[in-house]
């Protein structure tokens, strides 16, 4: 199980969902389980561990299917890391930890442009950004500029490789 971790604008969501068909793993969206979730507009710390409930048993139950999994949301809190990590104990998988950071140009930029599935636009990110807590698990930290995605992607599989005792 992968967690690919970052604030709106970061370039999270582009970076994992081409991780996800690059490694063959199921693709797990927050934003995605927000709409299914009918839970748009609707961002109490509260609402949010539902979500993020809802997508850990959703992983718990593709690794419990022998499935590998990429999970595309912030994680700021370390209560929404820790739901994984749990789900991964009870499931005997390995997580892992991508971080994906820009610059603050980057994601004005990003942020300013239509998206699709996210509502965050820079107020959220400047609110995310204030909240997010620092990672103290082992995590690979990626810079996401505008035109490095193959870089991001080949760095990325050398450290899945690496963590699941494959080199």
């Amino acid at each position: 199980m992968t967690l690919v971790c970052g604030l709106p604008g970061s370039g999270k969501s582009y970076f994992a969902s081409r991780l996800a068909t690059r490694i063959n793993a199921d693709y797990i969206n927050s934003d995605r389980v927000r709409k299914e979730l009918l839970a748009m507009g609707r961002y109490s710390l509260e609402d949010k561990l539902r979500i993020y409930q809802h997508m850990a048993e959703r992983a718990g139950a593709l690794v419990s299917q022998g499935k590998d999994v990429v999970v595309d949301a912030t994680f700021y809190h370390h209560t929404m890391r820790e739901l994984f990590t749990q789900t991964a104990l009870q499931n005997r998988c390995p997580i892992r930890f991508i971080v994906i950071v820009a610059s603050e140009a980057l994601v004005k930029e990003r942020l300013s442009r239509p998206r699709t599935e996210s509502e965050a636009d820079l107020g959220v990110y400047l609110a995310m950004k204030a909240q997010f807590e620092k990672f103290t698990q082992p995590h690979l930290r990626l810079q996401s500029k505008a035109d490095n995605i193959e870089q991001m992607l080949a760095a990325a599989v050398d450290y899945l490789t690496v963590t699941n005792g494959k080199h």
